[in-house]
Order: C-alpha cells, then structure tokens, then sequence
C-alpha cells in the first residue's frame, strides 16, 4: 500500500485544499497577458515582413524599419516562455505526491501554452536564432526536455483517466490506485472523449516537435511565408484553446471538477500580485533601448546571411569594442 504525502492512496477525502500558486487568478491572467502579448507582436512582425515583401518598394527601403524593439521583446519572451513550460512541469513533477489531478491538469494546460508562445516567436525570429549555432542548438535542447516533460505529463493525464482516479487524491497514486471490485464506477478503458483528447494531444505535441525542428534547423525552406502564417495561426489557436480550458476548470474563473475545501485560488495573495508586477519589466527593456542604452543587432533579412554573428567585434583604435 503506497502512501503520499502522509495519507494512504486508499484513503480518498472528500475535499482538497486550493492551491493559489498553480491555480489562483494572478498566475492565470499574468501567463494569459505575457502570452497575449508575446502573439501580438509575433503576429505583427510576420504581418509586416509579409506586407514588405509584397510591396513594390526595394528590398533595402524595407529593412529600414527593422523592428528591434519588438524583436528584442519578442526575444526575451521565447526565453522566458521555454523555461516557464520547462520550470512548471518540473516542480509539478517533483510535487505529484501532492497535488490533484486537477492542478496537474492546469499546470499541464500552461504549459502548453507557454510551448505555443515559444512557437510563434521561433516562427518570427527564426533567422536570428539561426545566427548563432550555440544558442541554436542550446533552444533545441529546451524544446527537447520541454517535450520530454509535456509527454510524461500526457501519460500521468491518460493513466488517470483509463484508471478513474479519484479526484482528491495525488496524481502519484494512479501508478497504485485500483478500484474495489464493487465499485460502481469501472475503469473507463481508451474510449472516453477525455483519452482520446490525451492521446491527441501528445501526439500534436510530437508532431509540432519535430516541424519545430526542421524549421529551426534547415538552412532552406520552401513556402517560407506560408509555413509563418499559418503556423502562427495554428499556435495561436492552441494558446486560445488551453487557456480557455483552464479558465472553464478554474476556481477564480469557472468551475472545478474537485471539490476544494476553500476559496484560496480567488484570493489575490502576494505571490499573485508580484506575478502581475513582473509584466512591466519588459518596458524598462524598451525605455534602454529607446534611449540608446543598450544595443540590439538588427534582423537578418530572409534573403540574408543567417550565418553571420549575433555580436560582431569592431577594432577601433588598436582596441576591441
């Protein structure tokens, strides 16, 4: 008989506690925010390199507007969304001892989003990646154990839901849980709509893995502009759709399938509020390079070089600057 968390996998209880920092309303709208924003401005950067590239005016009249701010934004939001998905999964992993399967439900939903956020950059700012071989293969790496970890979230989700696991207990418990034989409720199998939507999804996730790679990897691409246009609508819908998914799962914004036996994920606690604070970072990062502060290399053109460095060292005056 496995225990977790000091209670048996045979003890179910009727009530769960909340847990704001997985679930609470801060942490939903603040990853809701960061990842509207980060869509917004990949979506307008490829709408503007798709209109300059239709226009009659010459290649170098549309590259003097190369958009560094945006870019340098978008860029510190790819970071910032492959190490949110990687870091999320990871503390819920360690914690699957603890949590239900409805906050590792949600964590998984962030997630991926976070994985759909990273796309649409990847998707813009491809060319800027390709420049520089270390960071290329360092960001195939964390999309590799982001995918890793999205998958052995999958399959924690799918055991779940073949096995009915109670709600109220750990996730940890589904590799030992098994019903009574007069339970009224029987193991499900893989029909349910909920299995097949697991099974999907990790599927999808593999499937976008490795067109990532190939797009992130090969030197040249056929149907580049269609590749961009319709693999930022298609990581947009993904963003859309595991959000609203969790907000409809949420106790701050919709209606869990646990019972909780308090209203803590509706409380603005201040873990919450600084998650909400930590969105104006970003606009000092615009303020430093509109004042000249700090110096951004400009994007590579389509038709351009992607070898050539990030950082170009200039001699000036017998010395390296």
């Amino acid at each position: 008989m496995a225990v977790f968390a000091g209670k048996s996998c045979t003890e179910i209880p009727d009530a769960v506690p909340s847990d704001a920092g997985i679930a609470g309303a801060g942490v939903l709208l603040s990853s809701t925010i960061t990842a509207s924003v980060a869509l917004l401005i990949s979506g307008s950067l490829i709408f503007q390199d798709v209109t300059a590239s239709r226009s009659s005016s010459s290649p170098s009249q549309s590259r003097k507007n190369p958009s560094v701010i945006r870019r340098k934004l978008l860029n510190g939001y790819s970071d910032q969304q492959i190490l949110v998905g990687i870091g999320l999964q990871s503390v819920g992993l360690v914690t699957a001892n603890r949590i239900v399967p409805y906050h590792f439900f949600l964590i998984w939903m962030m997630a991926l989003l976070s994985m759909a956020t990273h796309n649409a950059a990847l998707l813009t700012l491809v060319h800027d990646f390709k420049r520089d071989w270390v960071l290329r293969w360092m960001r195939q790496l964390l999309m590799l154990a982001n995918l890793a970890l999205s998958c052995v979230y999958g399959v924690y989700i799918l055991q779940s839901k073949i096995k009915d696991l109670p709600d109220t207990l750990p996730i940890a418990c589904v590799w030992t849980w098994e019903p009574e034989p007069d339970a009224d409720t029987a193991p499900r199998g893989l029909g349910g709509l909920d299995v097949v939507g697991t099974i999907v999804a990790m599927a999808g996730n593999v499937v976008i893995f490795g067109l990532a790679t190939w797009y992130l990897q090969s030197r040249r691409q056929k149907y580049f502009r269609a590749v961009q246009v319709g693999g930022l609508v298609l990581m947009s819908g993904i963003a859309v759709g595991a959000m609203t998914r969790a907000y409809l799962l949420s106790q701050a914004f919709g209606k869990p399938d646990v019972k909780l036996s308090d209203e803590g994920e509706k409380t603005w606690s201040f873990g919450q509020l600084l998650g909400m604070l930590m969105l104006v970072l970003p606009v000092i990062s615009v303020i430093e390079i509109m004042r000249g502060e700090v110096s951004v290399a400009p994007p590579v053109p389509d038709d351009g070089d992607d070898r050539e460095p990030l950082v170009v060292q200039e001699m000036v005056a017998g010395g390296k600057v």
